[in-house]
């Protein structure tokens, strides 16, 4: 079972002035996987907050898999995917590269994303749309693949020979 942290990335969820409804999508989504949430929580677009929760989940926690939600647009404020690469020592862009191909199916706006994914050690952090419905299509389409890239991230297989 993989242990998961969940960051959404939003001022105004973090004032309380606006309901997170990604999150808890996200949620639903890898419980129904089998993974397991450790750590559930919304941090204001602020560099030091998101970079700061990330590196506590990889570090501290030990989670396998972080997912975040929201800040990954052109807003100014909008700096999850620079806070991901600061905390990150490997890049891992072919997953956020295949969410965005496959999002651009759905709708051209996709282009507009600024997600990465990468590891930090052991965790994967992978960004994600902040919309609820653009982060279950995205979920919907990767999270097979990124079960088989975590296990071997974390080594309960040895490679991806013969897959």
């Amino acid at each position: 079972m993989f242990k998961v942290g969940i960051i959404t990335s939003s001022d105004k969820g973090f004032k309380g002035e606006r309901e997170d409804l990604s999150g808890p999508i996200i949620a639903e989504l890898v419980e129904a996987k089998g993974y397991k949430i450790i750590r559930q929580t919304i941090v204001p677009d602020v560099m030091e907050d998101l970079t700061g929760e990330m590196i506590y989940m990889a570090d501290e926690l030990k989670v396998d898999l972080i997912l975040t939600t929201g800040g990954t647009g052109f807003n100014k404020r909008d700096i999850t995917p620079e806070a991901t690469l600061s905390v990150c020592d490997r890049v891992a862009n072919g997953i956020a590269e295949a969410i965005r191909y496959h999002s651009l199916s759905i709708t051209p706006r996709a282009m507009l994303s600024r997600a990465v994914s990468g590891i930090r050690g052991n965790t994967l952090i992978i960004n994600l749309p902040g919309s609820p419905k653009a982060v279950k299509e995205a979920l919907d389409y990767a999270l097979d693949s990124i079960y088989h890239g975590l296990e071997i991230l974390t080594d309960r297989v040895s490679d991806c020979a013969g897959k």
